[in-house]
């Protein structure tokens, strides 16, 4: 299987204009294609460091303030300068670039320029037949950054992932982990500990291992560069990847990646996970079955039970959402609500309660958790393969919404 397309997206300095970019990311990436994400007013520097670091097959640009010409032209200039001219470059502009500037542009060695009206299905399909072949042979590294960058592309791609040797008692360097949840603000925390690593020694180089979710099927978002300010520094090497199927918020090319940054001369290796609880599933690639449990609580709201309720709503909520954005991988996303169930629980019920439980259920009776697990064994099962979307009530007719 060939390894994704990854391509770095970004807006030039004085440009905050992000909107159109940020919706092409989300096209490319729904087509395979991992997206390193720069952000917005970003010089051509920056541009081009992050490029090679990242060793991406082309750099998109939305440019939206003029100055294009020079800007576009600049970025394919320094990349040759530094050796990398097999980093292609491409863009867009609305209705600021004209057909003359374009024109000049091409000349000057950019791949393509998109005008206002270019569908995203062409953005897509230009950029899997230019940039999806294999690469070639490629020339001898003009620089350190540059067979770092292509060592760490060998490893992800290659399939027998051998180890590299790296006992720990060699490693001279300081290596530091981050994860925690998703939005936690681990990014900023690493960008802040960088600057006081440049500041505290000028010959202070770092690297930065980052990681963010694959989409089931699909590509990656890779955006931890876009809230790094400090980090866009020619002494920090950052290298962003792709979770690519693991679980466990790390690539399958992790160890191999991080030993070589260990042993490769610089004065801190820095690590940062996937978010908690941003990582999708990767059982589920051809198709599958997802059955929440929520509760009868969270469709009546029970009195006294504003947490509890509106937690199970929440998960009514989020099988909605999820069935129709995981429909198009053929993957099944449906909820279970139980009402009143005879578990270990409800056993320490006063009698009284229960009773009054009882009066207010038609059926008259409590359920049995067995009743729950044929429930779910049905949502999960072949049976139910046109089912989703769908929350199903077990609760003896307490609810009939």
């Amino acid at each position: 299987m060939a390894s994704p397309i990854r391509v770095l997206t970004a807006v030039p300095i004085c440009d905050g204009h992000d909107s159109a970019i940020n919706t092409i990311n989300l096209e490319f990436i729904r087509h395979g294609i991992e997206v390193v994400y720069l952000g917005y007013h970003r010089s051509v520097g920056d541009i081009v460091r992050a490029a090679i670091q990242e060793d991406v097959r082309a750099i998109g640009i939305s440019s939206y303030n003029g100055g294009h010409t020079e800007f576009f032209t600049g970025v394919v200039d320094l990349l040759r300068k530094k050796g990398a001219a097999d980093i292609k470059v491409f863009g867009g502009g609305g209705g600021t670039i004209t057909h003359q500037d374009a024109a000049a542009m091409r000349r000057k060695g950019v791949d393509e320029i998109f005008f206002a009206g270019t569908s995203l299905d062409e953005m897509v399909k230009f950029v899997h037949q230019r940039y999806g072949k294999p690469r070639g042979k490629r020339a001898r590294a003009k620089t350190s950054d540059i067979e770092l960058a292509h060592t760490l592309t060998e490893i992800e791609e290659s399939r027998k992932q051998k180890k590299i040797q790296n006992p720990r008692s060699k490693i001279q360097n300081k290596v530091i982990g981050f994860t925690g949840p998703g939005g936690a603000g681990k990014t900023t925390l690493i960008d802040e500990l960088v600057l006081r690593f440049l500041n505290k020694d000028r010959q202070t180089r770092v690297a930065i291992l980052s990681h963010d979710p694959s989409v089931i099927g699909e590509g990656a978002l890779l955006g931890d560069r876009a809230t790094m300010i400090n980090s866009q520094d020619d002494r920090v090497f950052m290298r962003s990847m792709a979770t690519r199927g693991r679980a466990g918020g790390l690539s399958p090319a992790t160890h191999d990646c991080l030993a070589l940054l260990a042993r490769s001369g610089f004065d801190y290796v820095i690590i940062e996970t996937v978010g908690t609880g941003q990582e999708a599933m990767p059982i589920l690639r051809n198709g599958g079955r997802i059955v929440n449990l929520s509760s009868v609580s969270g469709q009546v709201g029970l009195f006294g039970q504003a947490n509890y309720s509106s937690s199970k709503a929440a998960i009514v909520a989020l099988t909605k959402v999820s069935a129709r954005e995981l429909a198009r991988q053929n993957i099944t996303v449906n909820a279970i609500a139980p009402g009143f169930i005879d578990v270990g629980m409800s056993k320490g019920m006063p009698d009284e309660v229960i009773e009054n439980f009882k009066k207010q259920i038609p059926l008259g009776r409590l359920g049995d958790v067995r009743e729950i697990v044929d429930a779910a064994l049905f949502l999960a099962s072949p049976m139910a393969s046109y089912i989703t979307g769908h929350v199903l009530n077990v609760n003896g007719g307490f609810y009939m919404g």
